[in-house]
């Protein structure tokens, strides 16, 4: 095993032991295991955590994207824009609504999607514009939502990774119509298996997503709309709750993480993550830049430490999409990230030794590549 994992996340439950264990006992003892009240107070907890009216609980990021757009009313005619540059999980949502995605280049500097390129790609037939908050680093809000006003469009917002985060001063969760999450284990709010939700400020929205989670049902054996079967479970739910109260400071040790590589780290062609003043990022992942990236990659775990690439292929260059999107040329932005990327360690249980262990690694092997 390496020196520094890229992540440990036995070290989350090793931490909360005790809490975690007692939650879980919570749930099976209750005799209920479906919704419930464990789900329902996780949903009003998290909301009022992100500062948005409501939430509801579903069975995975993807499923939250999915009902999201389909709550919006998003099918078949209708455009989506999202970001070359993401997951793919924001592209299969569109996809399984019957869509048409299109797909814009991200802003070279915070690799997220760039608001000019969004005005360039709306057209009579847009619906939905879906902002990722790569990284943890929030997009330029401000900016997405003056676009959507302007064109009577919807922001359906992916903040799978920001779980946390700040926009001029306000934590992401309500700042679009809809705002989806993940709670797959590896994020910084990150349940024992697959787990998502929606946020949103609108009542209207909150009760059609619950009412699709739910098999288009309010009461048993009746069945309004065409629905699907995506609850949070109350166990995920309830290990969730106790894993909020920590969330705070699982970020600063993050962030404490973040400011020390940034001042650490100096090496000559190598980028560091840019942020903007009006942001303060989740962290969930600290994403350097080096044009020999995969040389680097494994100097570093040669030297001890573990590296990821977020994501070494983008989904305009999948199997499942490349013969609608053509040459791979068509996203040159997008395309030179994926060949320069590189995550370093930035868990909230990296100590402190290992940061240096990082440091000192990325300084000795990248100044052996010039």
């Amino acid at each position: 095993m390496n020196a520094v994992p890229f992540l440990d996340l036995y070290a989350s439950y090793r931490e909360l032991k005790n809490d975690i264990d007692a939650a879980i006992s919570r749930v099976l003892e209750s005799g209920w295991y479906i919704l419930g009240a464990e789900v329902e107070a996780f949903e009003r907890e998290f909301a009022a955590w992100c500062g948005t009216a409501h939430c509801v609980g579903v069975g995975n990021g993807l499923d939250a994207l999915t009902l999201g757009l389909r709550a919006l009313g998003v099918g078949p005619g209708d455009e989506v824009i999202v970001p070359t540059n993401t997951y793919i999980a924001t592209w299969l949502a569109v996809s399984q609504c019957g869509a048409r995605l299109v797909p814009v280049e991200p802003d070279p500097t915070t690799h997220n999607i760039a608001p000019p390129t969004i005005s360039r790609a709306i057209t009579p037939r847009t619906k939905v514009i879906i902002p990722v908050h790569l990284y943890g680093q929030p997009a330029d809000m401000d900016a997405i939502l003056a676009l959507a006003r302007a064109h009577n469009l919807h922001v359906l917002e992916d903040a799978a990774q920001a779980h946390g985060a700040l926009y001029k001063g306000r934590r992401i969760g309500a700042h679009g119509d809809l705002v989806a999450w993940s709670f797959y284990p590896g994020k910084n709010l990150g349940a024992f298996g697959d787990g998502g939700a929606l946020t949103t400020n609108d009542s209207d929205l909150q009760e059609r997503i619950a009412l699709l989670r739910n098999y288009g049902s309010r009461t048993r054996y009746v069945h309004e709309v065409r629905g699907v079967n995506s609850r949070l479970d109350p166990i995920q739910a309830a290990i969730l709750r106790v894993k909020l109260q920590h969330l705070d400071t699982w970020n600063s040790r993050r962030r404490t993480i973040a400011e020390r590589y940034r001042a650490g780290i100096a090496v000559p062609g190598l980028t560091l993550p840019m942020t903007s003043p009006e942001s303060m990022p989740s962290w969930h992942l600290f994403v350097i830049r080096h044009p020999r990236r995969d040389e680097f990659r494994a100097r570093l775990e040669q030297a001890g430490v573990t590296c990821l690439i977020h994501y070494p292929i983008p989904p305009h260059r999948q199997n499942a999409y490349a013969a609608e999107f053509g040459p791979a040329e068509r996203f040159p932005i997008t395309a030179q990230l994926a060949g320069e990327i590189l995550s370093l360690p930035i868990g909230p249980h990296l100590d402190s030794g290992m940061v240096d262990v990082v440091i000192s690694a990325v300084n000795r092997e990248g100044e052996a590549l010039i």
